[in-house]
Parts: structure tokens; C-alpha cells; sequence
């Protein structure tokens, strides 16, 4: 008996030992999210917090490599194209590196986004883009160091970083003007020789207006230069639809040519049974 309650204990505590408290961590993480002009802007990060610290000059030294943030990288991503600092930068997803000083920091936009801390090894094939920006001093502290996106505007925002008594600005541009230019140009144009191709392929295949699937196709070919076979084997049946077995038959054998040059004894196959039971084979 005495050995089977010690056995209960010791299986009691054990289990006990295996589970998992769940604590707040000291530096939370946060994310936030912005549409600048028709760019989509996240940022990803832990914010950390003064606690009765000195920050800046103390727990984060002027002139040194910061993580901007705690744990793991400061991460912000692009869903297009921007400019910082005068620097094309890709779409894509960045860590941001700072070095604070009195007056000014250096910012770093650095292709590696994985890791905590800073870089053990830095590397300046990975900086994407630099900036020196200035620092604002700020009369009411902030306890808990905040990053935003300030000022937004259809041509740009700046990325804030906020802590302490300090505020400094990462400006970056954004290419709206020529993102709604060529929307403009292309509405302004009409549709497009797919868009015409696309809504007569569906008109036929959903058995609607076949008339106004051919007009369709027809306004398609003419903007075509060399219509692929596939294009050619989805006009053939609209026109049989329609009741041009003759124009039908001569497009199909155009599709069946194209096929055959191509390799693609799919469409070789499915234009010869096309043809056999329009009575052309």
C-alpha cells in the first residue's frame, strides 16, 4: 500500500512538473497593417518597455546596431514596389536595423528577416536601403516603444519609431500616380484582346448568347497577332455553335496545324475528332 500511494505521488508530481504556465512576456508582439495610396503595409515587431530604464544613451547605446524592437526582427513588408531614401526597393518582406544617436539614426532596410537580435554577422550586400533621418524630442514620455505609419498620403507615409521622449521618421514613397495612370490608359482602351477571348469562351461554354460570344471571339482573333492553337480551337466551336460549319471546319484545321507543329496531341486529337464529325475528315 505504502508503495502504491509513493508511486501516486510520484506520477501526480510529475505531471504536475509537465505543465505549461502561461505568462504575458515582457516585450509583446504587435502588428500593424496600412494602406498607403494602393500599397498594403504590414509591420511585425515586439514591443518592449521603459520599466524606470534610461533608453536611449543606457539600455540601447548611441551609435550602436539595434534590433528596433525586442526578440525576434523588426520586420515590415511591401506588398509593391517603394522608394526609401531614394532607393528602388522591391516588394517583398524586410527586418529594420537602426543605430540611434543623439541628433540623428541610421536606418537599415536588410533583405534577412529571420533571427533575433542583430545580425551576428552584418552583412552590406543586405542592406536594400539606408536613410539618416532626425531625431524629435517629445515633451510626455512613452513607455512602451510603438512603431506607426504617420502622415499617410497617396504618394507616401512615414514609418515612426516611437520610445521614451523620442520620435524619428523613415520616410517611403509609393508609386500610386503610375499604378492609376496605367488603370486609367487601360480603362480608357477598352478591353483587352483576353478580356474579349475570356467572355466568349464563357458565354459559349454556360450555352448563353452564342451571337454575342462569336462578336467576341471575332473582336479577340482581330487583336490577336498569331492566335495559339488552343485560342483557335475555342472559335472553331463557337462558330459551329453559331451554325458556321464552314468557317468552323477552316479554323479547326488551323488549330489542328498549330497542334501539330506544338507536339500537343491533345489538342491534335480533340480537333480531329472535331473535324471527323463536321464531316471535314
Amino acid at each position: 500500500m505504502k508503495k502504491f500511494l509513493l508511486f501516486s505521488f510520484a506520477t501526480l508530481l510529475c505531471c504536475t512538473l509537465s505543465a505549461q504556465i502561461t505568462t504575458p512576456q515582457p516585450s509583446t508582439s504587435a502588428k500593424i497593417w496600412q494602406t498607403v495610396g494602393l500599397t498594403e503595409v504590414t509591420v511585425d515587431y515586439s514591443r518592449p518597455s521603459m520599466r524606470g530604464r534610461t533608453i536611449y544613451g543606457d539600455l540601447v547605446p548611441f551609435d550602436k546596431l539595434w534590433r528596433t524592437g525586442a526578440n525576434a526582427y523588426t520586420k515590415v513588408s511591401f506588398d509593391k514596389d517603394v522608394t526609401i531614401a531614394d532607393t528602388a526597393v522591391k516588394a517583398g518582406t524586410y527586418s529594420i536595423f537602426t543605430k540611434p544617436g543623439k541628433t540623428n539614426w541610421e536606418i537599415f532596410v536588410y533583405t534577412d528577416t529571420q533571427g533575433g537580435g542583430t545580425p551576428r554577422n552584418w552583412d552590406d550586400a543586405k542592406v536594400a536601403a539606408k536613410a539618416t533621418v532626425p531625431v524629435y524630442k517629445m515633451n510626455m514620455p512613452v513607455e512602451t516603444f510603438t512603431i506607426t505609419i504617420d502622415d499617410v498620403a497617396n504618394n507616401g507615409a512615414n514609418l515612426g519609431f516611437i520610445w521614451e521622449n523620442t520620435y524619428v521618421a523613415l520616410p517611403f514613397g509609393v508609386n500610386t500616380d503610375a499604378e492609376v495612370v496605367k488603370n486609367i490608359e487601360n480603362v480608357i482602351a477598352g478591353p483587352s484582346a483576353g478580356d474579349y477571348y475570356a467572355a466568349a469562351v464563357y458565354y459559349s461554354s454556360e450555352d448563353k448568347d452564342i451571337n454575342k460570344a462569336k462578336e467576341w471571339m471575332d473582336k479577340a482573333m482581330s487583336m490577336t497577332d498569331k492566335p495559339a492553337f488552343w485560342q483557335l480551337r475555342q472559335q472553331s466551336l463557337i462558330l459551329a455553335k453559331s451554325g458556321d460549319k464552314k468557317g468552323a471546319i477552316a479554323t479547326a484545321k488551323k488549330s489542328l496545324a498549330g497542334a501539330q507543329e506544338a507536339g500537343n496531341m491533345d489538342y491534335v486529337k480533340m480537333n480531329k475528332d472535331s473535324l471527323k464529325e463536321w464531316g471535314a475528315l
